[in-house]
This record gives C-alpha cells, structure tokens and sequence, in this order.
C-alpha cells in the first residue's frame, strides 16, 4: 500500500543552501525555441514507468517544450520545495506531497499560481469540469483552481478466490452485513489466526478505517470543518468494527501499510481494502485475485479516493507552456494511455468506454461516482490525520472506549479548525 508521508517545512540552512543551488526550471531556460521545464514528484514506487512514458510522450509530441522529471522520496520532496519555491529557484512543476491537503502551504506562501487562466474546453486546456467533484473542490480555494490531478485512485475490495472458496463463499461480499460476516467466516485459528478475514491497516498508509464510518454514514468532520467522529453513525461503525478486531481476531492490530500488503500478498489475509498500485504485486505474488467494489452499507456506496496535486510554480518564467502541459497530461489521449501503464483510473469522469476493456482498471473508474477525498479542504490536514485520527485509531483498536476516545478527537478537531458548534 502506497503510503502516505506527511510533508514538513521546517528546514536548517543546510537544506535552504541546497534549494538555493538547485538546477530547477523556475529560471529562464528558453534555448533555441526550445522551453525547458522541470517537474518535482515523488513518485519512486512500482508505478513510476507510467509517469516516466507521460512525460516521453509530451516531449515527443511537443518539440517546443521540454520536461525534465526529478523524481525524489516524497519526505525529500516535501523538505526542500517550501524554500526552493521561497526563493525561486525551484522546479516550474511540482506534486509536493500525496497529501491533496498539502497545497494549502503554497497557497498561503504565494508560491503557486491558480490554474483558472489554462481552464477550458478543447485539447489546449484544461477541462476541470471533467475532474471528479471532489478533486476540484479539494485543489480550490476562494473560487481559484490551484492544482490539476497527477493521479487518481479510488479503493476496492481485493479477495482471495481460493479462500473464500475453501470458506464455500461463492461471491464477494456486496452489502456491510456481508462483508462483517465474510470476515469472521474467513478468519481461522481463534486468538492465534492463521487466516484473517481482513488486513487492515491503520498507519503510514492511505486510510482505510474512514471508509468503515462513511459505509455506516458517519464521517470525521463536515463540509465546516466541524467533527462528525462522535456522531452515533460514526461511533456504532466504529464500536462494530473494533469489536470484530479486539474480540474476533478478524485482523491484526497495528499494521502499517506495507504490514497490510505484506500478510495479504503471504495468503495469510483473504480481504484487503487498496488501491489500483497494489494489484500488480498481489498478482505477481500468486494471490487468486479478486476484485470488487467495497461493500455497501446504511450510508450508501461510498470509498475513498486518493489524488496527488500538481502545482505550477509562480516563479516559474514559462508558467504558458506549464499550463501547456497541465492541459495535456489531464487530456484523454494522455489518460488512456496512463490508465493502461499504471492500472490507475484516468482523472477524468468522461472516460468510461476508453477503459471498460480493461476490467481492473474499470473496477477503480466504476468506483469513482462515489469516492471521497480523506479531510478535504483542511488546511489542518496533516495534523488531524497525524496527531489525532491516527492516534485514535490505535486506541480503540487497543481496547480504549470508542465513545469516549471519539469525544476527546471532536474537541481536538474543533481545536484546530475553530469550529464552535
């Protein structure tokens, strides 16, 4: 599982030094006709080949513009941008963290621009109205479109077939009360499993455990920033589902992400909530792969999506030909061809019939319609999901009482968001 690294602007002089050298694109680099732009990522992991065959493909298409990826760790990344882009010497592009949350930084230090004057129709721009809902109200902010989608990925549910067959399960599970059942079905050798029904993960990872309260139709904050997390809809989501782990040993306590993926892919686990990055290693880790929608509960079809914010610099000399390539990489022509690289749905909701032959891939498009963005719009994003919801997380599945330990995350939410309801 692909986790998530929070990123940090507190830097020494040493790190400010290094910005400060940087060869990023941010300076005049127009040689020849030929405009040379710079890209910052963090994409390191199995998928990066997919992104490297994007920008392969622009500069094939576009002899004019040039773009040069530097690919980094995320916690790198998230280091040395805050000062590089502060004293305009860094890239012209950057995704600075997988965190959407992770713009509002920038916002705020006026080291990006909006987005608005490459929004439009056609194959020149950008068509924001194509992004999920979600995505473009997460990368806006007082109206202004700050950030285009380097990636989409919606969770499903992935089984093992020969598990749930050995357990005479003929399907995956479609509703709550299947999936609850299935779990414990699946989960063999009582205190000591050595099968789990599920693997869950609760740390350094993308998050699993909202989607558990979103299914019953709690939530963690609302649109205001107010916490849902000690609402009834949550707190009964949450007193079930750490039932099943601390009382039926449905999955381990305490997995990181890789933990997660690393029991489901030994056959250890036969159900895993992840996104499309996983499923080149279950397979390649001969796992019997099954593939469905995350089950549905009282509050509906719901799962989480995850999308990584691509930002232009505003000390960038060539922020035209920056939009340029926003335009295309968020194009159908450049989207189909990442969907089938990497597995990933496109960006764009208008893409069904260009994917529906890949029956992975369509999996994770089909989810889209009803994906939620982790804490959209929370410029305190790093900080509920680090120091309170993860936290919670960790207690409750320990045994702390849900409503109490729930009550004490709302007060600090509000804390932090100022909400007085």
């Amino acid at each position: 599982m692909k986790a998530i690294v929070r990123a940090t602007a507190v830097l020494g002089a040493a790190a400010l030094l290094a910005a400060g050298c940087s060869s990023g694109g941010s300076t005049d680099t127009s040689t020849g006709g030929v405009t040379k732009l710079t890209l910052w990522t963090g994409f390191t992991g199995p998928d990066r080949p997919a992104y490297d065959k994007l920008i392969a493909d622009f500069n094939a298409s576009h002899p004019n513009i040039q773009v040069t990826m530097d690919v980094q760790p995320w916690a790198t990344l998230g280091q040395k941008l805050p000062s590089a882009w502060a004293t305009g010497q860094g890239p012209d592009l950057a995704t600075p963290s997988s965190d959407p949350g992770s713009i509002y930084q920038y916002i705020k230090t006026n080291s990006v621009i909006p987005l608005d004057s490459g929004v439009g129709t056609g194959d020149a721009k950008i068509n924001a109205s194509a992004f999920p809902t979600a995505v473009d109200k997460a990368f806006s902010q007082d109206g202004k479109l700050y950030a285009a989608p380097a990636n989409l990925a919606t969770l499903v549910l992935y089984y093992n077939k020969d598990m749930f067959s050995a357990a005479g399960i003929t399907d995956a599970p479609k509703t709550l009360t299947d999936f609850q059942a299935d779990a414990v079905k699946l989960t063999i050798g009582g205190d000591k499993p050595t099968q789990y029904g599920l693997s869950l993960a609760d740390h350094q990872t993308i998050q699993m455990w909202p989607i558990l309260q979103w299914m019953n139709g709690g939530d963690i904050v609302d649109t205001k920033g107010c916490a849902q997390i000690n609402k009834p809809a949550s707190v009964e989501a949450l007193k079930s589902w750490t039932d099943l782990v601390i009382n039926k040993h449905i999955s381990p306590v305490g997995q990181t992400g890789a933990d997660a993926d690393t029991l489901f892919s030994a056959k250890k686990a036969a159900m895993e909530i992840n996104g499309p990055w996983a499923a080149a290693g279950f397979q390649q880790a001969g796992v019997n792969l099954g593939i469905a929608q995350v089950p549905v509960g009282p509050g509906g079809p719901v799962t989480l999506a995850s999308s990584v914010p691509m930002l232009v610099a505003r000390s960038s000399k060539h922020q035209a030909q920056a939009l340029e390539f926003l335009a295309w990489w968020t194009g159908k022509t450049a989207q189909t061809t990442f969907a089938q690289a990497s597995g990933f749905p496109p960006v764009r909701t208008d893409m069904t019939d260009a994917v529906a032959a890949n029956q992975t891939v369509a999996q994770f498009a089909l989810a889209l319609p009803n994906a939620k963005l982790y804490l959209p719009g929370l410029t305190q994003f790093a900080q509920i999901d680090n120091d309170i919801y993860v936290p919670f997380v960790g207690k409750i599945t320990r045994g702390s009482d849900v409503q109490k330990e729930a009550d004490s995350a709302a007060s600090a939410i509000n804390a932090l968001t100022g909400c007085k309801s």
